[in-house]
């Protein structure tokens, strides 16, 4: 029997010998890279962590003692040791979700998958523990380098030096890459702590020094401390800038090393006090395909073929990103104030065309979503025109920078999000269903939703000549399908792709549910129920045109690929109401619910919003005399089967 088929909980790790770790972490490689690449997932990170994970779920007491990811794209391991091994149903509906999730499993704490936040929730629940008199709890936090480039990270680090009388360990995960390459002042130091003889030393030898260790372990401590001199006191220059956080470190140590990290985990769990420890890795570890990928050392793949690596997708289709980032380069091409910033998601969002053809007009800042945002405005007042291409979901980190630096001060900056909407097998964190509703209460702000591919070029030239406010322009995951094209643009730049002879429903589709409102469209002329389905292009501001439409139609259908609560719809029926407009509205979209991870097709289909639910609804309203109609329509009996069911 293989080792991995006996561990069913952390206990069962106590009982393994040295060699037998060592096996083990083989098996649990080989069953990462079968697994993942069957379903797609986090492939890279984990099995960057075998070790290091199977290190603290032996000296550490899960859940009694709390172990914090961060991110958690990295806790795999950590899901297959607490006995979560049927991975079938990875990051599918009914299976277990990619990142730490409380309803699986005691042993997970923090769901939320948005990077450098694990150090605040562990300098709170070690104060929660230290408060309650739980002094025999400690709480371990998972941090991987490339989070040490945010902003909230310091300011956690700041509180914990502030009371040193608590049990909390901090793991720096260190492999020189959050998604991409860290960068930065931090990134450079530790790569100097890589490059270091003493360091070297110590990484090839680790296991022959740590064994020696036993009572000898705090004269050890002293003499890797006197060597390295410290994480946090060296940085930059040798000055003692952090000197004063006054946190103990203990390393570099070998993250591969079980018997390594072990050792050194159980010299900071008897410390009493705050610790670092500064475990060096490689992401990919043991599976040469990733480690040969030099772009991200396969952080997240789709399905693959596990003994070469290469993706067993075969499509073709152009994808949005692919389309944004063609045209941006396109466009810097005659605008020489452009200038790009990422937030540590250069090739995710696309600009790494921008690098490669312009490197001197991109800037990624790391993992610091609201640094991007202000120095975008910076950049604004400097005369340049920033693009800031960053996720939908982590658009929510920098609200107030938005709101207060960019938008108060009149500055041209544009945020392109990607992955808006139902992203799918991420889960609750990873939608961008938020930004429609959050972004519109921005005084000034004008935003675009592309239906297509066409469009998506169009609003984005539109987008960069607008220098005295945010502009955003949103669009989902995954391939553009065909452009559809209007019958007519409005003069206020409202596209119509459907008109119909009646006018009894207007639908309002943002963005890619265009494709959805003609559908709709469709089954309810089947009903003779005439619509006429019209894109906004820019959403908000409400264009004055689909207003007075809104005056000749009995009803208003909104659909929106973000929560309806606040969302476009509503800022449309206000906007209606002020307008001394009394046309019916039915706003739909997501429920303001975090959504579990699923296909999104799935998921939306949960929600009603599929061509089917919604004709079936406003057919119901059309026939039970909610919307007036002047000529006749069939009896509820004379439905036709296609829209009862399928």
């Amino acid at each position: 029997m293989a080792i991995f088929e006996t561990v069913h909980g952390p206990r069962d790790l106590d009982k393994l010998t040295n060699d037998q770790l060592i096996e083990l972490s083989g098996e649990i490689r080989e069953f990462l890279v079968r697994e993942v690449a069957r379903s797609g997932g986090h492939l890279g990170p984990n099995l960057g962590v075998v070790e290091m994970t199977i290190a603290i779920h032996r000296v550490f007491d899960s859940p009694k003692d709390s172990i914090v990811f961060d991110t958690g794209h990295q806790s795999y391991v950590h899901k297959l040791l607490t006995g979560r091994q049927d991975f079938s149903k990875l990051r599918e509906k009914g299976g277990i979700a990619g990142y730490p999730q409380r309803s699986e499993s005691v042993h997970d704490i923090v769901e939320s998958s948005h990077a450098s936040s694990s150090l605040s929730w562990a300098d709170g629940i070690s104060r929660a523990y230290s408060m309650s008199g739980q002094s025999d709890r400690h709480v371990v936090a998972v941090v991987g380098d490339g989070a040490l480039t945010g902003g909230m990270t310091w300011e956690a680090l700041n509180n914990i030096s502030h009371d040193n009388s608590r049990n909390l360990i901090i793991i720096v995960n260190d492999n020189g890459r959050s998604y991409a390459p860290t960068i930065g002042g931090m990134a450079r130091f530790l790569d100097s702590v890589r490059t270091r003889k003493g360091y070297r030393n110590l990484h090839f030898s680790s296991s022959r020094l740590f064994a020696k260790m036993g009572p000898y372990a705090r004269a050890f401590y002293r003499g890797v401390r006197g060597g390295v001199h410290g994480f946090l006191s060296r940085f930059t220059n040798n000055q003692d800038l952090y000197a004063n956080l006054d946190i103990k470190y203990l390393g570099p140590v070998n993250g591969h090393d079980v018997k390594a990290m072990e050792a050194v985990l159980r010299q900071a769990k008897s410390y009493g006090a705050p610790v670092i420890v500064h475990a060096i890795t490689e992401k990919g570890k043991g599976y040469e395909p990733a480690r040969r990928d030099l772009d991200d050392q396969f952080h997240a793949v789709g399905k693959i073929d596990p003994a070469t690596g290469k993706a067993l997708s075969s499509s073709s289709a152009v994808g949005w990103t692919d389309v944004f980032g063609d045209e941006l380069v396109a466009q810097a091409e005659h605008n020489d104030k452009i200038v790009a910033i990422t937030a540590a998601m250069l090739r995710p969002t696309g600009l790494h065309k921008m690098l490669e053809r312009y490197p001197e007009r991109i800037i990624d800042v790391g993992i610091a979503e609201q640094h991007a945002v202000t120095s975008a405005a910076g950049l604004a007042f400097g005369g340049m025109h920033p693009v800031v291409a960053i996720y939908a979901t982590f658009m929510n980190r920098a609200f107030d920078q938005v709101l207060m630096d960019v938008a108060l001060h009149k500055a041209g900056v544009t945020f392109v999000l990607d992955r808006s909407g139902v992203t799918g097998p991420d889960g609750p964190s990873h939608h961008g269903v938020w930004d429609l509703a959050i972004l519109q209460v921005v005084p000034h702000i004008r935003l675009a939703a592309p239906r297509d591919a066409t469009r998506l070029r169009e609003e984005l030239a539109e987008a960069l000549a607008v220098d005295d406010a945010p502009t955003v322009i949103r669009f989902p995951r995954g391939s553009v399908g065909a452009d559809i094209e209007a019958v007519r643009r409005c003069d206020d730049g409202v596209d119509v792709l459907l008109e119909a002879a009646h006018k009894d429903v207007l639908i309002v589709a943002i963005g890619a549910f265009a494709t959805l409102g003609l559908e709709v469209a469709a089954r309810l002329a089947q009903q003779g129920i005439g619509a006429t389905v019209v894109d906004p292009r820019w959403v908000v501001p409400v264009p004055t045109s689909i207003i007075d439409m809104a005056r000749d139609h009995r009803l208003v259908i909104t659909l929106e690929d973000g929560v309806r609560v606040g969302g476009i719809g509503t800022r449309i029926r206000q906007d209606l109401r002020s307008a001394g407009v009394d046309t019916a509205v039915d706003e739909l979209g997501l429920p303001d619910e975090f959504l579990d991870h699923g296909t999104r097709e799935e998921i939306l289909a949960e929600a009603g919003l599929t061509a089917q639910d919604i004709a079936r609804d406003v057919v119901a309203q059309v026939l039970g005399s909610k919307i007036p109609v002047a000529r006749p329509l069939p009896e509820e009996s004379q439905v036709s089967d296609s829209l009862r069911a399928e």
